[in-house]
């Protein structure tokens, strides 16, 4: 996959997004449209502070108030903190995505 068609790959990761949430932040749970968890990227020992909307995959860290980001590509990359490019291609693999 040389391109990267963020769109696609957004649009299939939203679809596998309560999959994706149960893996990546096992410890949340969902409240209405809200995935409320701990942040993994830091000492969070407050159970929801960190909030995706299971709607739209925007998301942010209430208690951190520079992290946050409007899809599914973006909180990957801050999860695993790697770039928007390779976020991309990791989650078009995991997700069969082969264009």
């Amino acid at each position: 996959m040389s391109r990267i068609d963020f769109d696609l790959v957004n649009r299939a990761a939203l679809a596998a997004l309560p999959i994706l949430l149960r893996r990546w932040l096992p410890e949340g749970h969902r409240r209405g449209r809200e995935w409320i968890a701990r942040n993994p990227t830091r000492d969070d020992r407050s159970l929801g502070s960190f909030s995706i909307n299971t709607s739209t995959g925007r998301w942010a860290d209430f208690a951190d108030s520079g992290a946050k980001g409007g899809d599914i590509v973006s909180l990957y990359a801050y999860l695993r903190k790697i770039g928007q490019h390779q976020a991309a291609r990791e989650l078009a693999y995991l997700l069969r995505i082969d264009r």
